[in-house]
């Protein structure tokens, strides 16, 4: 059994907030376990670093599965450390799931969010994006906002770190100043779930695709999208097929997935290194020729 610093462990932290006895545990990361309950049922305990994260993730869940429109597994409940969800158990991908999950990605984007970048329901505005921060600041404008609270503080950093040149970090400026002339449409802000890497769509045995881990905030559809194509996605163009027959996309669309992907690339340059970089330069050269 795995103890934390405060003494308290996973199996600890799956009867305190789900009010059954545990029967087993098993390690799945560093972070995850996962706890079997005497009803039958187990449930994944995540233990966090920072409790803006831990509450993040947990109010990011929560804002999902109000829209009624992907599944997402329940929470139970978090403190400033431990978070004790539903267990998803897995399958293997198929068309039919991906269709229905484009469908339902359509859904979710349309439930919609207060402003650009606004945080969800309870969540705290210091958030974070896998290992690294985020900031989700509020604003009206996309174009701006998406330069001033997701591209321009990691290119910086970058920067400073020394993974990316000054003369580099200009064509990444430069996209952010053109950013209104390239052709994103106006929309209003969408519920994104913010980190939508294949890693993060778990294919359930029951015939259901699952979102876990969200960086959850307001922002363009077409963000979450675009990283579901940075680092593949099974049956991706049955997701894109689903999607579209429910809320079309802007004509264009394939042409700005590099646009939407400068901020998770520029995450991973900050996290990993200068081979991420390289992508990020490419997008940026990319959307200065829309």
């Amino acid at each position: 059994m795995r103890i934390s610093s405060d003494g308290a462990s996973p199996a600890a932290a799956a009867v305190r907030f789900t009010g059954r006895s545990a029967a087993g545990e098993r390690r799945v990361s560093g972070a995850v376990s996962e706890v079997g309950l005497d009803d039958g049922r187990v449930v994944m305990v995540k233990c966090g670093d920072d409790p803006r994260a831990v509450r993040a993730e947990a109010a990011g869940l929560r804002w999902l599965a109000d829209a009624g429109a992907v599944p997402v597994p329940a929470v139970h409940g978090y403190d400033e450390r431990w978070l004790v969800t539903d267990h998803v158990a897995t399958g293997r991908p198929s068309p039919d799931a991906a269709v229905r999950l484009g469908r339902g990605l359509a859904a979710l984007h349309a439930a919609g969010a207060p402003a650009f970048g606004a945080p969800p329901p309870g969540g705290p505005e210091d958030a974070r994006i896998g290992l690294a921060p985020m900031r989700n600041t509020p604003a009206e404008d996309w174009p701006r906002w998406y330069a001033e609270h997701r591209v321009l503080p990691y290119l910086r950093r970058a920067v400073d770190d020394g993974t990316l040149r000054g003369s580099e970090a200009a064509v990444v400026e430069r996209a952010c100043v053109r950013l209104p002339e390239l052709g994103v449409p106006v929309e209003p802000p969408a519920r994104l779930h913010g980190d939508l890497w294949n890693g993060n769509v778990l294919w359930g045995a029951d015939g259901q695709a699952w979102l876990i881990d969200p960086a959850a905030h307001g922002g363009h559809r077409e963000t979450d999208l675009a990283m579901l194509h940075l680092f593949g996605c099974p049956h991706l163009e049955h997701v894109l097929d689903g999607y579209r027959q429910a809320a079309p996309l802007a004509p264009g669309w394939r042409d700005r997935v590099g646009l939407h992907q400068l901020f998770p690339l520029l995450v991973h340059t900050v996290l990993f290194g200068r081979g991420y970089a390289d992508q990020a330069l490419a997008a940026a050269r990319s959307a200065l020729s829309l």
